[in-house]
């Protein structure tokens, strides 16, 4: 199952400066007035987004990405108004199709990067992270590449992968303290019995 809270977070370390340091083609006069206060809320804390607004920004940006099918940072930015909205199916198709239509775009391969560590597929998450790695500006960029890239080392440490497991031997621990469990039942019901004849 997706973590809610996991999506809406997806854009903490995120300012519409990188996004506009790394693409020219964004303007702000691509996305509709009405549109343009909620998409700067989203960008600071998008918890402060009411359903409504969420459902309506995404609306807004999706007749914008229909307008303009081939801007691929415009579908970064539905991307992750679509991950606030708790949409990750969408977002996933978004971020692919900015990738395909931008392969050297560093937010379109770091976000990607993110939703899948979030979705906790690590292996296409470490390749999205390790492209924007290389794509990488400036600082700025360089730096949330590289906090990515440590987050999910530490997620793949700590087992947190989907299909994944922990290790080996936390297994066998839990198979061994169940078995514990059971011989005792089974010592207590014998003195029981014992204790009955």
């Amino acid at each position: 199952m997706t973590d809610h809270n996991a999506l809406m977070t997806m854009n903490d370390d995120y300012e519409p400066r990188y996004l506009a340091a790394s693409s020219p083609s964004l303007s702000l006069s691509l996305i509709p007035s009405p549109a343009r206060a909620p998409l700067l809320r989203m960008f600071a804390d998008p918890s402060t987004l009411a359903k409504e607004e969420r459902a309506d920004l995404v609306k807004h940006l999706r007749h914008c990405v229909a307008q303009n099918p081939e801007n691929a940072d415009l579908r970064v930015v539905l991307g992750m108004a679509l991950c606030v909205n708790l949409e990750a199916q969408a977002a996933m198709e978004e971020f692919g199709e900015a990738v395909s239509l931008a392969p050297n775009s560093f937010i379109a391969h770091l976000k990607a990067g993110e939703l899948w560590m979030r979705l906790r597929v690590m292996n296409r998450a470490e390749d999205h992270t390790r492209q924007a790695t290389l794509l990488a500006k400036n600082m700025a960029q360089a730096e949330l590449a590289r906090r990515q890239a440590a987050t999910i080392r530490t997620m793949r440490r700590n087992g947190i992968e989907r299909d994944g497991y922990r290790t080996p031997w936390l297994s066998l621990a839990r198979l061994k303290r169940l078995w514990n469990r059971k011989r005792e039942q089974s010592e207590t019901e014998a003195l029981a019995t014992v204790d009955a004849g």
